[in-house]
């Protein structure tokens, strides 16, 4: 993510690179379907940071016997502080004029975002990338400038004290290229299936393969000895090798998602070395792929990606409503991308070129910062707040606090003051709630047939979803059985089974409802269902979650329920969608009005497979 390098001469293609990654990484955090994989964008960074960065200190050491780190890292921090500090006091500004109750939250955030240890703040206090509920953090994409910056203060140190004790350059590639699969092989070996993948995600340690790959290539396929002089079938080869690394970057961003066991045990390593070969190829100056890539527009957006990666990310968070269960607002998408390329295009000409090359004197600086700051927050008001503030009037965005099952709990017991009262007395809801002990809503036909079905019966296991809705359904389905419980996963449902088989609490009709907490694989699933030989019917929720995960869980369930004749598949999220008003504000957890839907499927669903038995 930073600026092309001078030590050589400059390299249009990659620029173009950058565009592709910083625009496959924006896709990503839009949800887009068609590119899953969006997040290896941010490879495509590391792979080219770690090629850039080496070139530099190795043209640096071959003309001097020394590298100057004081005058490198000032460099690093001339190019890559100054926006950074403007995109933080932007973001801000705005959540002191319009979410104040946000600041206490973000405070330690901006510290670790000005001295680049995000990720291993998000690591430490667990935050996950995949699966914590509530608003997202404006700054939750700034983890990878912490990973690039950490590189840029330790790599000059290792590669000089390499460059001083290791005469031959084959093994400094070569120890370079071992730490590298070092590096990779933690990836693998940490990471656990089924389970959130955010440290190994987030970790320095885990993700420093791709930067030193780059870093491998820059020694051996250095930019400025590459000649233009390159004909015939050499020619042909170099432009076959790049396509084929473009084809498999782009089938890994359009066909891989981030919960892919493939992805952390060998996926990463494979595209991070198919990017190596795409920067190879870009790099060499007798290649057509360069052309294609140093396309002038490309190139723009390629000089402006390192403020558009650093402005995307808080504008889609401040722009976009929390609980969306319609369509994808494609309108809404085109605006937060424009505002972004606005945005870094302020940032570049009126902050990051004249400050990196000194082009205008301190006070002028100074007057400059302050127009571009000013310009920076009227585009931000006008349009990201404008969507805000809809939004905020609907759903009460403003509001940073995590729906826990215990509140949920109490909430399904008394209303909040915030929701419009019920419009029937109070006098009238309680005769209604002595009528049988039935939930508005519901006919007697509709539980006609269940809850005849006798003490433990039904078995339903589940997540906080679940622990929220466990009060009605207890009054709804006498003697059902719940075991429920705040962040469970799908790979704890064997042991949970097992638990309850044991207890003598297994019924003849098992419910699970699990899947808001993080994706799991097929493998994982079919080991629930095999634990529930015995069982006459099986019912699988399926779930809405306005997280990445949503629709691999939908789609494993799907795909692996149809192999089991005893087992259907509930449809919430079909059920759900265009019900804003189903849900409290992290999108996933049920107000009354979406309890008694959810409730009302359960039973629908219950009563038709008795039908169909009878």
């Amino acid at each position: 993510m930073n600026g092309s390098t001078k030590a050589n001469h400059y390299i249009p293609g990659l620029d173009g690179l950058r565009t592709l990654a910083v625009f496959a990484v924006i896709a990503y955090h839009l949800d887009l379907s068609w590119a899953p994989g969006g997040l290896l964008g941010v490879n495509l960074f590391f792979v080219l940071s770690g090629y850039l960065i080496t070139n530099i200190l190795q043209v640096q050491w071959e003309h001097s016997g020394t590298l100057n780190l004081k005058n490198f890292w000032l460099r690093r921090a001339k190019r890559l502080l100054p926006a950074l500090f403007v995109m933080l006091a932007g973001v801000m500004l705005w959540t002191v004029l319009f979410a104040p109750e946000r600041l206490a939250a973000l405070k330690s955030e901006i510290m670790a975002a000005v001295f680049y240890v995000s990720n291993w703040y998000l690591i430490f206090h667990e935050v996950s990338y995949f699966e914590s509920f509530g608003p997202p953090s404006p700054f939750g994409h700034l983890w990878s400038l912490a990973i690039e910056e950490q590189f840029y203060l330790f790599w000059p140190l290792l590669l000089g004290l390499g460059f001083r004790l290791l005469r031959q350059r084959k093994w400094i590639i070569g120890g370079t290229v071992a730490i590298a699969l070092v590096s990779a092989l933690a990836m693998a070996l940490i990471y656990i299936p089924g389970h959130d993948p955010s440290r190994v995600y987030y970790g320095t340690d885990t993700r420093a393969f791709a930067l030193l790959l780059g870093a491998a290539l820059a020694m051996v396929w250095p930019s400025g000895r590459l000649s233009a002089e390159l004909t015939g079938a050499r020619r042909l080869a170099l432009d076959g090798a790049g396509i084929f690394g473009l084809l498999v970057v782009l089938w890994m961003i359009f066909r891989t998602n981030q919960y892919q066991p493939f992805l952390y045990q060998s996926g990463l390593l494979i595209f991070s070395v198919a990017a190596a070969v795409l920067v190879a190829v870009l790099a060499h100056p007798a290649s057509r792929l360069n052309r294609l890539f140093g396309w002038g527009p490309l190139c723009l957006l390629g000089k402006w990606s390192y403020g558009i990666y650093l402005w995307h990310y808080p504008i889609i968070v401040l722009s976009s409503p929390l609980v969306n269960t319609g369509e994808p607002d494609a309108l809404r998408s085109l605006c937060q991308i424009s505002i972004s390329v606005l945005l870094a295009a302020l940032s570049y000409y009126l902050i990051e070129e004249p400050i990196r090359f000194g082009k205008v004197k301190p006070l002028h600086l100074s007057a400059r910062v302050s127009v571009s700051m000013l310009l920076i927050f009227a585009v931000m008001f006008v349009t990201a707040n404008g969507s805000l503030q809809i939004s905020a009037g609907e759903q009460g965005v403003g509001d940073n606090t995590q729906v826990s099952g215990e509140q949920i709990d109490m909430e399904e017991k008394q209303r909040p003051s915030s929701e419009e009262p019920p419009s029937d007395s109070q006098d009238e809801a309680e005769d209604k709630s002595n009528d049988e002990h039935e939930p508005e809503g519901f006919e007697e036909e509709d539980i006609e047939g269940i809850e005849d079905q006798g003490s433990g019966s039904i078995t339903v296991i589940g997540d906080s979803l679940m622990v929220g809705l466990a009060p009605a359904l207890e009054e709804l389905l006498p003697g059902v059985i719940i075991d429920a419980e705040k962040g469970r996963q799908m790979h704890e449902a064997p042991e949970v089974l097992a638990k309850l088989r044991k207890e003598d609490k297994f019924g003849e009709t098992i419910i699970i409802g699990l899947g808001s907490n993080g994706a799991f694989t097929e493998k994982q699933l079919r080991a629930t269902l095999d634990c529930l030989e015995g069982a006459e019917q099986i019912v699988l929720l399926n779930c809405r979650v306005p997280k990445p995960w949503e629709s691999v869980v939908n789609e494993t369930l799907a795909k692996v329920s149809e192999s089991y004749p005893n087992t259907r598949l509930v449809d919430w999220y079909a059920a759900s969608r265009g019900h804003d008003e189903y849900f409290y504000q992290d999108g996933v957890h049920l107000n009354p009005t979406g309890a008694e839907a959810y409730c009302k499927m359960i039973v629908e669903a219950l009563s038709s497979n008795q039908e169909e038995v009878q």
